[in-house]
């Protein structure tokens, strides 16, 4: 039986690397026809949201996947790179795009300001404070009447618009926006990764004590693993924020379920992984919807769906075949990094 699950795995790695491009290709395909197919405004509205969230898990990855850092108050970043683009554009009236920049410059300085004193610390110490700083972060947003609207929330967020025209999810425009920052920011990744400041990065989260024998700064790499995920967490909430009418500081929009939820996707994605993370961010976030018909069981099967995935993804057979279709890491990759020079 385990040679038989042996030989089915081999022909499956086979054939997606044989037929890689025809398979990107078809994906490519299915995502541009999408929105013209599904006319289902509350499914779109949807796959919106799931964008924002595979940014997120983008930016976690950089953090926890490829430096060992687990964060799990990311949803104070959202919040953070939300409310700046917001209230930008509907109190000063900027743009979106500088909207945009200056939700992401934001979190990142914040992000490097957090970073600074709980980068001392590592392992739970740092998660916890990373939670309580999110935690922090949505009171503030939630008790700030005078400049977020407290519990009433930042309301008649303009669309982002190109050329005067508004980007909705009713005329695809949000949709594709989404899209082309999720390819944008892959790309970002997979640069960063295979560059000095990467190999630095996958060096520490092997042997921290070895890199800094080896004369790698160590916190100028995790402040900039810290200060890049912020920034793209910041990148996610100005979407989400965008994507919405009002907005508000609640437990369910930035509480920590959010962090955490992430760092499920990120970790079950397989850790170090891009393509990985934004998969498991589709699939995860979009199995609740699908099983919504199914009333008190829906979440009853997605924790089933969820034990079952973390056991399958602890199978050696299984790390291998993620790590050849999801781009993984590779452990010899993270052996040569220590070479680079901080």
């Amino acid at each position: 039986m385990k040679k038989d699950n042996n030989t089915l795995l081999s022909s499956f790695e086979q054939f997606t690397s044989k037929n890689a491009k025809i398979l990107w290709g078809v994906l490519a395909v299915i995502l541009i026809a999408l929105p013209f197919v599904v006319k289902n405004q509350y499914f779109l509205t949807v796959v919106a949201k799931i964008g924002c969230y595979a940014i997120l898990g983008l930016g976690l990855n950089i953090l926890t996947g490829y430096t060992g850092l687990v964060s799990l108050g990311h949803a104070g970043f959202v919040a953070i790179g939300a409310y700046t683009a917001s209230l930008l554009a509907v109190t000063l009236g900027w743009s979106f795009f500088p909207a945009m920049l200056a939700g992401m410059l934001v979190a990142a300085v914040i992000g490097v300001l957090v970073g600074l004193p709980t980068l001392r610390v590592t392992g739970t110490y740092l998660s916890i404070i990373t939670l309580g700083f999110g935690e922090i972060v949505k009171m503030v947003l939630m008790n700030w009447q005078d400049v977020t609207n407290g519990t009433l929330g930042v309301k008649n967020i303009p669309k982002p618009q190109i050329f005067g025209i508004k980007l909705t999810v009713a005329n695809n425009g949000m949709y594709f926006l989404i899209l082309i920052m999720i390819v944008l920011i892959s790309l970002f990744c997979k640069a960063l990764i295979q560059s000095k400041a990467g190999r630095a990065l996958r060096a520490i989260k092997t042997d921290e004590m070895a890199s800094t024998m080896m004369g790698i700064n160590i916190t100028k790499y995790k402040l900039l693993a810290f200060s890049i995920s912020a920034a793209l967490a910041g990148v996610a909430g100005v979407l989400y924020a965008h994507n919405l009418t009002t907005l508000t500081a609640l437990p369910k929009n930035f509480g920590y379920n959010m962090s955490i939820m992430i760092l499920v996707y990120v970790v079950l994605g397989g850790i170090g992984s891009i393509r990985g993370s934004v998969i498991s961010t589709v699939i995860l976030y979009l199995l609740p919807e699908l099983l919504r018909g199914l009333n008190n069981y829906r979440m009853l099967i997605y924790a089933i769906v969820l034990i079952l995935a973390m056991l399958f993804n602890s199978a050696p057979q299984f790390i291998t075949l993620r790590k050849r279709i999801f781009g993984g890491l590779k452990p010899q990759h993270a052996a040569h990094s220590g070479k680079e020079e901080a």
